[in-house]
């Protein structure tokens, strides 16, 4: 039974994206399995999932195996260590970090590939990002300051 659920875990993370144990335990009893909280909460530990920061900026349960494939994974938390801070003016987004992160936090930004970003240029602590319009900079401000929360 416990290999048919974590099988059944792996699946429905894979298709859907799952915020809370809650979630899964839900989705598990609807496939037909009866779950208790502290049984999720050992499976996930058991499959070595954890929880990852999309280019959307939500958090979401992630299998360790499929971090390749998942856009942007890599340098997701690069940018929730490294950014002190976000900003817009006009078309530009200005990111603070710590001093030295800025290019790791840049190639973060870059690995995202949101569509939005034209390009940025790193220096020691600060990043400056091109975007097209101030919407897309508003957009792209909030984006990165939910992964950093």
């Amino acid at each position: 039974m416990k290999g048919a659920r974590q099988k059944k875990i792996v699946e429905l993370i894979r298709k859907y994206d799952i915020d809370t144990q809650e979630e899964l335990a839900e989705r598990l009893k609807e496939a037909g399995f009866r779950v208790t909280q502290a049984t999720v909460s050992r499976d996930i530990r058991s499959l070595s999932i954890t929880k990852m920061t999309g280019a959307d900026g939500r958090t979401r349960y992630a299998i360790l195996n499929d971090k390749e494939e998942i856009p942007g994974f890599r340098y997701s938390s690069v940018m929730h260590d490294a950014v002190h801070s976000v900003d817009s003016a006009q078309n530009l987004v200005v990111i603070r970090t710590s001093p030295g992160m800025a290019m790791a936090a840049a190639a973060a930004l870059d690995d995202l590939r949101w569509p939005e970003v034209l390009g940025s240029i790193a220096g020691d602590d600060t990043i400056m990002c091109a975007v097209r319009t101030e919407e897309e900079a508003v957009l792209i401000k909030e984006r990165v300051e939910a992964m950093i929360r």
